[in-house]
């Protein structure tokens, strides 16, 4: 890894280098002609806007400030006017070629020449610019010889090209490194989380943000794995045994069916309605595993839509009324008139059932369970009470784990599958509600809060 980096800055450096080369070599007389090119075309513009102000005395500071020099010829009078700067300026009647003529007779606004001056032997650029009808501007601007440029150029850069190479090595090493090791540590922590080692932990003690962003989402990615191993445990764990024990059930008052009970009606009755129970025991365990995995997994969206919480739990309520009727059990609800959320109305739903029907399971001998919602400034307070023995203290913060039972007995002889709290917690997560669980000798009171519409 380190050599690897190492390698590629030393190689970059090499190419920028060669770049630098090869633009010295190839491209610099032309770039050096069109940037003097450029820089009377610029003074040309700036002595036009001058001469239609008709201010003439900034030919001086115009030259001076380019490096140029600059000679003005009326057509009409004959006469000259200029600026003589440097070696670059072409006296009129020295030149091999008269450019005053030319540009004159060819009737065009503007126009670039390039000429020898005679005088100093070097090549001049001569930029012609028609003032009026009558008068012309003639900007001239010597082209230094580059050859000795070059050179020392050259000199220089072969120094530049020795430090910079020896710069790219030490600091090639040192950066090559500084990366290379948090790398290397976080791939070898990769390799044991891949062969499923959930314990491990991602650090860097290098303050470069990309390689931390790394860092972080290797972690949630190791949360999340170790999520769905523990879910993937759980059910080997207690899902087996769980499906176990009413498959045997149902199998053995299934043969009792068939071998025992064919003359006898009401005991071959009781054997079916025993195997319909573990059945239906078994479907919803399969439904609470699948729910829960799902909601585990991020994989069930919450679709929200405004509805009546006060309508909603009326409904659920009237689905435990065969319990009023043949069990003798009380359902008091208190509530405002109407309460209006916005929330996923069918996740609602299963989680006040799910309250209410372990408030049923355990509740005292009056077989009483409370629910009750509470109008607050901007939420509704949900609260489902039973009158049981209560929850030890010990064991409230296990009460909303996978598979976890208290030692308090049910009251009813209802086994459920000891997800419904891990479902409901999960559910409340999801959108984000507030929930607890509160408990002494004379009950407990599951609460959840959830956001008015």
């Amino acid at each position: 890894m380190a050599t690897n980096i190492w390698l590629f800055l030393i190689i970059f450096s090499v190419l920028i280098l060669g770049f630098l080369w090869f633009f010295q070599i190839v491209f610099l007389d032309s770039y050096y002609e069109h940037y003097k090119t450029k820089e009377l075309n610029n003074a040309a513009e700036e002595l036009k806007k001058d001469y239609e102000k008709n201010n003439l005395d900034s030919l001086e500071s115009i030259a001076m400030k380019n490096g140029i020099c600059i000679e003005i010829y009326n057509e009409n009078t004959n006469n000259y006017n200029g600026t003589y700067f440097n070696q670059g300026c072409m006296e009129f009647g020295n030149r091999n070629f008269d450019v005053k003529k030319d540009f004159i007779r060819s009737g065009e606004n503007q126009k670039k020449y390039n000429l020898i001056n005679n005088k100093f032997q070097n090549e001049t650029l001569i930029y012609a610019l028609k003032l009026d009808n009558s008068t012309y501007a003639f900007v001239n601007a010597s082209l230094v010889p580059m050859d000795s440029t070059i050179t020392i150029l050259q000199s220089q850069l072969i120094y530049v090209t020795l430090v910079v190479l020896i710069l790219s090595f030490v600091i090639g090493y040192f950066i090559s490194k500084k990366l290379s090791k948090p790398i290397t540590k976080i791939s070898k922590d990769a390799k044991k989380l891949a062969e499923g080692d959930y314990n491990v932990i991602f650090s860097s003690n290098e303050d470069i943000y990309e390689i931390n962003e790394l860092v972080d989402t290797l972690n949630y990615t190791r949360q999340e794995l170790s999520k769905t191993e523990e879910l993937k445990r759980d059910l080997m764990a207690n899902v087996s045994h769980d499906l176990k024990t009413p498959l045997t059930m149902i199998k053995a008052y299934a043969e009792m069916v068939r071998d025992l009970t064919y003359k006898n009606k009401k005991k071959r009755e009781e054997n079916l309605n025993t195997i319909i129970n573990e059945a239906d025991r078994l479907n919803l365990l399969v439904n609470d595993i699948l729910d829960l995995s799902a909601l585990q997994n991020s994989e069930s969206g919450l679709t929200y839509e405004e509805f009546n919480l006060v309508e909603l739990t009326n409904q659920i309520i009237k689905r435990f009324a065969i319990l009023t009727e043949k069990e003798n059990y009380k359902f008091v609800f208190k509530h405002p008139k109407e309460a209006n959320v916005l929330a996923d109305k069918k996740r609602i739903y299963q989680v006040i059932y799910n309250l209410i029907n372990n408030a049923i399971n355990y509740t005292g001998k009056d077989k009483k369970v409370t629910v009750s919602i509470t109008e607050k400034e901007n939420t509704y307070l949900i609260e489902i009470s039973d009158s049981g023995a209560g929850i030890k203290e010990e064991d409230l913060k296990y009460i909303w784990d996978k598979y976890y039972h208290s030692d308090k007995k049910h009251k009813r002889n209802e086994y459920g599958t000891g997800l419904g709290l891990s479902i409901v917690k999960n559910i409340l997560q999801n959108h984000k509600c507030k929930y607890s669980v509160s408990s002494s000798s004379k009950g407990s009171t599951f609460y959840f809060e959830i956001d008015k519409s």
